[in-house]
């Protein structure tokens, strides 16, 4: 099941980068690595990609910009948008890089040759995950000229358009190689996601397509109605329940805490939760509040507003609960009701407002029921909800989606892409709006530079045509 069975692994412990004895030594030749089981590889991409990645400074920054956390310290800081190319150095030159995509090459091509195509499969999942998430911090990223070392030392940037090519392609070959004859050597425990089960994993690439689907509504060369269409159709073999969820269940124990957990904690440096998020909450009466966030020491839900100098008594903010923030809490990388959410726009886009609204409500009691809010609760919430209009539709269903998909790095992509939940962004004399992307990383501005690092935070993705 999708629990992890044993100890998190070390992430310093990787096949390619790394000193791990396990895997290298000073007689090893580095650009002819050892030759690693596949099961030695997947847990530890798996827990790079939950605790670096979704759940690391990708998703940290991200719910400071979309104000569901803020930061409790003096400005200029990451929440006030002051974000450098060394900031971003270590999501790109050594989780995703070297510790995701490099290993899950060598994971890929080594069992696609052994025919272990269970491990194929759910590699192929995997990259075309961290591949988005890389495109929409980056846009143009290295891909196709990637790992040629020595013939190719400064790999040129794939085009944004070419890498969601690419990472549909993928999941059609991860599709491919799920409805292959299970080999004897196939995933189990080691998969800390799904245990091994390619029926799941199914549901999951179907879901990541629909949600990549979706993304390019706006985007140069492409119509709303057919993604829409593209959208609805993969959903159909998506998720159908919470018991689908696509999770990391950590078990809190020693160096294996939920890394929000470790983001929100003591040492974070004063992270607490968003004034507008909290604000939100309680104007709606939303019974997830006490189960997203903490009652601050003056006995009341509170938020710290973007852009105020630090509070003395940062005890009176409330911080991020147990059920996203505690130690054996679990880290989402994609849910049921994310997918009803995706199928609730893609109906608007497709028949219009009235049809739209019983997935949008559907979608609500998804995220109400992974949380445990009590049917009574749920059903008094549903029933407050303003009709959907062709006015408000859409602001409606992604503000409801903003929620259900608290911390998680979808958040930004969705506001990018529709504008929506409205955000009041930090200004000061230089700074004016949330960026719209992340700067290319100091490493590569010096080691690699191509023309693509031109760009400013503020300049659009090729998607981003909102």
């Amino acid at each position: 099941m999708k629990k992890i069975q044993a100890m998190i692994l070390f992430l310093g412990c990787t096949v390619m980068g790394s000193s791990c004895k396990k895997f290298l030594d000073i007689n090893t030749d580095p650009n002819n690595p050892l030759s690693v089981k596949e099961a030695q590889i997947l847990p530890q991409v798996i827990v790079t990609t939950s605790t670096t990645v979704t759940g690391g400074t990708t998703a940290n920054i991200i719910a400071y910009w979309m104000q569901q956390l803020s930061l409790n310290q003096p400005y200029p800081s990451l929440e006030s948008y002051t974000i450098t190319p060394v900031d971003v150095d270590n999501t790109w030159n050594y989780y995703l890089y070297p510790n995701i995509f490099q290993n899950l090459t060598i994971m890929i091509n080594q069992a696609t040759q052994a025919h272990h195509y269970g491990y194929a499969a759910i590699g192929k999942t995997l990259y075309a995950y961290n591949l988005a998430i890389a495109s929409d911090l980056w846009g143009n990223v290295i891909y196709s000229q990637g790992f040629k070392i020595p013939e190719i030392m400064q790999p040129a940037y794939d085009k944004q358009e070419a890498v969601y090519g690419t990472i549909q392609q993928m999941l059609d070959s991860a599709l491919y190689f799920m409805d292959q004859p299970v080999s004897k050597v196939k995933p189990e425990q080691e998969d800390y996601i799904y245990g091994g089960d390619m029926d799941q994993w199914k549901k999951f690439a179907w879901t990541l397509k629909a949600r990549y689907y979706l993304r390019l509504t706006k985007a140069p060369g492409h119509t709303a109605a057919a993604q829409a269409d593209k959208a609805l159709e993969a959903l159909k073999k998506g998720f159908g329940s919470n018991s689908d969820n696509a999770l990391v269940a950590y078990p809190g124990g020693g160096a294996a805490e939920n890394p929000w957990y470790m983001n929100t904690g003591d040492a974070s440096g004063g992270v607490v939760m968003g004034q507008s998020f909290i604000d939100s909450l309680v104007s709606r009466k939303d019974p997830r509040l006490s189960v997203l966030a903490t009652i601050g020491n003056k006995g009341n839900y509170a938020g710290r507003r973007v852009g105020d100098v630090p509070a003395p008594d940062p005890d009176s903010f409330s911080l991020v609960n147990n059920f996203y923030a505690g130690k054996s809490a679990s880290l989402y990388l994609a849910t049921y009701a994310e997918a009803l959410f995706i199928k609730a726009e893609a109906t608007l886009i497709k028949q219009g407002a009235a049809a739209a609204s019983p997935v949008y409500l559907d979608a609500i009691a998804a995220h109400m029921n992974m949380l445990g809010i009590a049917a009574n609760a749920q059903q008094t919430y549903r029933n407050a909800r303003p009709a959907l209009t062709t006015e408000n539709a859409l602001n409606q269903i992604i503000t409801e989606k903003y929620v259900a998909n608290f911390l998680s790095p979808e958040t930004y992509n969705d506001w990018r892409r529709t504008g929506f939940p409205v955000l009041k962004p930090y200004q000061d004399e230089i700074v004016k709006a949330i960026p719209r992307r992340w700067p290319y990383p100091a490493n590569e501005l010096l080691t690699n530079p191509q023309p693509d690092q031109k760009v400013s935070v503020n300049d659009r993705l090729w998607w981003d045509g909102n």
